[in-house]
């Protein structure tokens, strides 16, 4: 019998977390059948390295994709990928009206590879069971680093009782994340906690190349790496700062999509929730999510108007970002990481997640998303 073929067309933004996803559904048809062809299409931009790192996936192709622009011509950006498949299944977002008028470019891309693609079985979205390849939801993605790469990790930790990657902020304008005195706020409640712990910090500065880069500026890490026991790997290559996650006990972040590979590491996320988005990828892996107060701190702002910023010294920030916020919020910070560095489960850390969430945003089920619908058991 000839091998089933799955082409998972998933394009959207090219930041880090979105190729995780794409992997994990990849990882999931191919759990569901073993002997299937499984190849990826991502955005050109995103890193696609990662998926050397999966070995769920056969083949990965690159498009070049302007979100914005609703004039793209996207049929150059397929003409290299073959058209014939037995199933061909789409990232859900290119079929939401919210998202394609908000990506208009996004919107063309999909609509020409329709065409583009020929499926003997059929098409669908990504994850979805009811129509498209039978499909193993829930299943736990984990990268395979070289080994090289990870003991290059663990030779930079070193033998530190604990250690903390720390990812001080994503690609979003700088007011998205903590100031430098918040962050100096947090590391200093976590080094009280955890003596001996060791800090490593970790980003991609940004140099126009293309891809995703970390709004927080250099002058502000080096702030940082003098004030704390700390090691750095930074602006190094992707696998390099992925080796020294993985030799870290903890990564504590905003919300970002870098801080998705934590998961598939098997490292536990402490994320300093807020901004536009909530948490939505739940991976196996023991996590906590320090809810903002939203009534102090409005968050979860999604395509709707941001609130407006808190004037600090250090600049404006986002409410859920400032440092008020993380003043009010630090014991609870400091206790989610004992959590974490202690024995606690991933079906604890969901569980009380949700009841949290429950609590905090008793709406929260009317706007929640959660990939594979980790969340779905927990609406009452």
């Amino acid at each position: 019998m000839a091998t089933e073929s799955v082409l998972v067309n998933f394009v959207y933004a090219h930041n880090v977390g979105h190729a995780i996803e794409a992997l994990h559904y990849a990882h999931g048809y191919h759990l569901a059948d073993p002997d299937r062809r499984i190849a990826l299409v991502l955005n050109k931009k995103t890193p696609v390295e990662l998926a050397s790192f999966c070995d769920c996936v056969d083949e990965v192709f690159e498009v070049e994709v302007d979100l914005f622009d609703g004039d793209f011509d996207a049929a150059p950006a397929l003409a290299g990928i073959p058209r014939d498949w037995d199933w061909v299944v789409g990232d859900l977002r290119g079929t939401q009206d919210v998202q394609r008028e908000l990506f208009p470019g996004l919107a063309r891309y999909y609509d020409t590879a329709a065409t583009h693609f020929r499926a003997a079985k059929g098409t669908g979205s990504a994850g979805l069971v009811k129509i498209g390849p039978s499909y193993r939801p829930h299943q736990e993605l984990r990268l395979n680093l070289p080994r090289a790469e990870l003991d290059r990790g663990a030779a930079l930790l070193g033998d530190a009782p604990v250690k903390i990657a720390v990812l001080p902020g994503g690609s979003a304008p700088r007011e998205y994340y903590p100031s430098t005195a918040s962050w100096e706020l947090i590391l200093g409640g976590l080094a009280e906690k955890f003596p001996g712990a060791r800090f490593c910090f970790l980003g991609k500065l940004d140099t126009g190349d293309g891809r995703t880069g970390t709004s927080f500026g250099a002058g502000e890490l080096d702030r940082l790496r003098t004030a704390f026991p700390s090691v750095a790997a930074v602006d190094v290559p992707l696998v390099d700062q992925l080796g020294a996650l993985a030799a870290c006990d903890l990564l504590i972040s905003p919300h970002s999509g870098f801080s998705f590979t934590a998961s598939a590491l098997g490292v536990p996320w402490l994320a300093l929730s807020g901004n536009r988005w909530p948490e939505y990828y739940f991976n196996g892996v023991p996590f906590y999510s320090v809810l903002p107060d939203r009534e102090r701190f409005p968050c979860y702002s999604m395509f709707a108007a941001d609130p407006d910023p808190v004037d600090e010294p250090g600049g404006p920030h986002a409410p859920s970002m400032s440092q008020a916020r993380f003043a009010a919020d630090l014991p609870e910070i400091v206790a989610g990481a004992q959590l974490l560095l202690g024995d606690w489960s991933y079906p604890d850390a969901l569980s009380d997640h949700f009841q949290r969430l429950n609590r905090r945003f008793p709406d929260w089920s009317t706007w929640f998303f959660a990939i594979d619908g980790v969340h779905l058991p927990f609406i009452s």
